[in-house]
């Protein structure tokens, strides 16, 4: 056991310094834009270098291969130290003043692609402080413990155990290619060539540089944050908006069909992947149903401007993004709520979505129907598939148990905030914003967060790590079992 801390703790200070590598990008803009903050960043670069590097150098020799539980243990405790080294510069800052605990809130929010905020007036805010927003979206976005795999093979430690404990979804144990390594490195390989066409598509809409870069880097890890208060809607632009939609989708399809489809130059393989069909075909459906809504409740006069307001928030709601570019809060009562609860579907598995993921609500569904039929004919054997090939039963049992688990994790944190002080409507949809790396949510959690109490934050802060890492990932470690020789 000593042996493997020591192996968890040289990962866990190799990574640290890599992240403190990029607190250096905000510190240029600062520079650059003589805005002030240079300070801020070079502190916290120095301080995150300095902590990495204490936590390192002790067992920098050690070179063993991580074992499930390992892996487990390294991705937990690194978001977490992550987020609060992340928080930081937030923290240190005379622009915006934070407490510590809206720093963490912001921090966590970010690094987990959530995008609930408790800042306001960004418009103008310091480019640095937009920008580090921005970036933590875009590092964990796809996790940046799969970037360490990819690049940091110094480790001399196995990456699968890193990847499986990261990666989202159900299935973790398909790769891309033979050897970890190189997986991980096709996934940060299409990741950065879908945030390079993101930016430029947004600049070419219209956005300056800037806006253009912080916009790729959140739509494409499907965050919420973005550099005006009005969100998306500040540019006013169809063109900028149909940008986000894209972005938007991109993001929430598996980057494993992504890879696949680039390999085989072969469009179609979106369309024959069960998960990536059905999640299509809701988000069309969703869009249009509310587009007629919007209609036929006169919030809109037009058909094409209601269908492009119903699709892009149909699709921020669906893939957990969070952008806005209208006052959905005054929409029909009933729609706000209708498209809270697609986040709880969220994208596919192995996107950058949070959510339950469609795949698990497919199997979900499947087996629902596989236990009606089992009434009609008991002693049949009858095998779930998705995409012609049968699912074993012990992924329908992690299903079922994840559900489970996701379930009994809401309603805790829901009646935390009840007993907190947080009115029924603010502490469901906050909550669910927040378990499902949303960042919207309806009444007091519809703008910003920063109204809600103090502990109310902490406790939505340990949702957003959990949803991001997918309930169990976190709580295995809370278990007996995984202390013991």
């Amino acid at each position: 056991m000593k042996h493997q801390f020591a192996t968890v703790q040289h990962i866990l200070g190799a990574l640290l310094m890599l992240f403190s590598t990029s607190m250096l990008i905000p510190l240029l803009l600062a520079l650059f834009y003589g805005e002030g903050g240079a300070q801020t960043f070079a502190a916290s670069f120095a301080i995150t270098l300095t902590a990495g590097t204490l936590v390192w150098l002790p067992v920098r020799k050690t070179r063993r291969d991580l074992k499930i539980r390992d892996g487990f243990l390294v991705v937990v405790l690194f978001w977490v130290v992550l987020s609060s080294f992340g928080a930081l510069p937030l923290l240190l800052a005379t622009t915006p003043e934070l407490t510590l605990t809206d720093a963490m809130f912001e921090a966590v929010s970010g690094l987990t692609a959530t995008g609930a905020t408790v800042l306001s007036g960004l418009d103008g805010m310091p480019h640095a402080i937009l920008f580090w927003r921005q970036l933590l979206h875009w590092m964990g976005g796809m996790g940046i413990i799969v970037l360490a795999v990819a690049v940091m093979p110094m480790l001399g430690i196995g990456g699968m155990q890193l990847y499986r404990a990261e990666t989202p979804g159900p299935v973790k144990d398909t790769k891309l290619t033979p050897r970890i390594r190189e997986t991980a490195k096709a996934l940060w390989y299409i990741y950065l060539a879908l945030t390079l066409l993101c930016v430029l598509l947004f600049w070419s809409a219209g956005m300056s540089p800037f806006d253009a870069v912080s916009h790729g880097f959140s739509a494409i890890a499907t965050g919420g944050f973005a550099n005006y208060d009005a969100s998306i809607g500040h540019f006013n632009s169809q063109a900028i908006e149909l940008v986000t939609i894209f972005a938007m989708l991109l993001g929430s399809i598996n980057f494993g069909l992504h890879f696949t489809a680039w390999r085989h130059a072969d469009p179609s393989i979106y369309v024959r992947d069960p998960e990536a069909r059905a999640y299509l075909v809701m988000v069309v459906i969703v869009s249009l149903f509310v587009a007629l809504i919007l209609l036929f409740s006169a919030t809109y006069t037009q058909l094409p401007q209601a269908l492009l307001a119903a699709v892009f928030m149909a699709i921020s709601f669906g893939t957990t993004t969070g952008l806005t570019v209208a006052d959905y809060v005054s929409w029909p009562s009933f729609i706000p709520m209708f498209l809270l609860l697609g986040c709880f579907v969220g994208g596919c598995g192995g996107s950058t979505t949070g959510g339950m993921k469609v795949v698990r609500f497919l199997l979900l569904a499947k087996q629902g129907l596989r236990e009606i039929n089992r009434l009609v004919h008991p002693n049949a054997k009858i095998p779930i598939k998705l995409g012609g090939k049968t699912v074993p039963d012990r992924i329908i049992q992690a299903v079922w148990g994840f559900f489970a688990v996701y379930v009994a994790v809401f309603v805790i944190m829901f009646l935390c905030l009840l007993a907190n002080g947080v009115d029924e409507v603010s502490a469901f949809s906050a909550v669910a914003a927040c378990i499902n790396n949303m960042g919207v949510g309806l009444a007091r959690a519809s703008t910003d967060f920063a109204g809600l109490p103090i502990l109310s934050k902490w406790i939505l802060s340990l949702a957003m790590i959990m949803g991001r890492l997918e309930m169990f990932t976190l709580l295995v470690i809370f278990t007996p079992t995984f202390w013991r020789q």
